[in-house]
């Protein structure tokens, strides 16, 4: 069965991406702890980080400190947090979160974002990065 990212992936779930290439993506989370929360998301679905094969595991490292250049321009923060928790979706996901101080850390603060909050984020997001 196929998980909730591999359905957005492959577009069977609306998603707002921000980065896309033939290994992985990055999207949105629909509930972020602070505005410009996203995933890193390998295409191929493996359920545990230390699972992954090398090459992967670097290009979602690659990937994200890319990402995390973009988020720091775009929301001016101290630095973006890098988390792998994996206990909500059996699918490795890396989250990125622009944070300025531990609060901004804590996943007990997420909170839905409309759609239109969620594709104006992802808008910024890949303008700073082209």
């Amino acid at each position: 069965m196929s998980s909730i990212f591999s359905k957005i992936i492959a577009g069977e779930l609306p998603g707002h991406f921000v980065w896309q290439d033939d290994h992985a993506v990055a999207i949105m989370t629909i509930e972020p702890i602070v505005p410009g929360h996203l995933l890193v998301i390998p295409r191929q679905e493996v359920d545990h980080w230390d699972d992954l094969s090398e090459s992967l595991s670097n290009h979602l490292m690659t990937v994200s400190k890319r990402l995390a250049k973009a988020l720091k321009q775009v929301y001016q923060c101290k630095r973006v947090s890098l988390q792998i928790v994996g206990l909500e979706v059996p699918h490795v996901h890396l989250h990125l979160v622009p944070v300025n101080d531990m609060t901004d850390c804590f996943f007990g603060n997420a909170k839905g974002a409309s759609a239109e909050q969620l594709a104006a984020e992802a808008t910024r997001i890949r303008e700073a990065l082209a």
